[in-house]
């Protein structure tokens, strides 16, 4: 199994881990150059009284910012569960995380849970974001995207 499938699986899981902590099942792992994990985040809406912007990536963009410069994120890669949207791409993109690997897209997503109130999706690739930016971030998958999209199938069919 390679590095990549191998940290995105750790994003499931932490996806799973939000899940049974009662919130959306996504989830974000952040990874140095050597593949050693410095960051976990699960989605953090319910954990934080319902702040639609509280997504996984967001969130660990964030902390990571806090803690690193760019010039040392530029050599991390943040794994996600499902592709980030358009504001967890900006997220990404501002930090300075310089690759993405993500399981689900967001066209997959969308489809799963159409209008939702809790994931309105914006129909915006991670990479028309970070296309429009100054600075290269490099974006895989969807990789294992059936298998991310298990994360989801289930906690959408049942708040649908």
């Amino acid at each position: 199994m390679s590095t990549h499938e191998s940290l995105l699986r750790r994003s499931f899981e932490v996806a799973r881990q939000a899940r049974r902590n009662g919130d959306h099942p996504f989830g974000a792992v952040l990874a140095d150059a050597a593949g050693n994990i410095l960051l976990e985040q699960a989605n953090g809406f319910s954990a934080s009284g319902g702040d639609m912007t509280a997504h996984a990536e967001r969130v660990l963009a964030s902390e990571a910012s806090r803690r690193w410069r760019p010039d040392f994120l530029a050599s991390c890669t943040l794994y996600s569960s499902a592709e980030p949207c358009a504001m967890c791409a900006g997220a990404i993109y501002w930090a300075g995380i310089g690759r993405l690997v993500y399981g689900q897209s967001e066209k997959s997503l969308k489809a799963m849970t159409g209008a939702h109130d809790e994931n309105p999706t914006l129909d915006l690739p991670c990479r028309a974001v970070f296309a429009a930016g100054q600075r290269r971030v490099e974006a895989i998958g969807p990789l294992l995207e059936e298998e991310a999209a298990d994360l989801q199938r289930d906690f959408w069919s049942k708040r649908l």
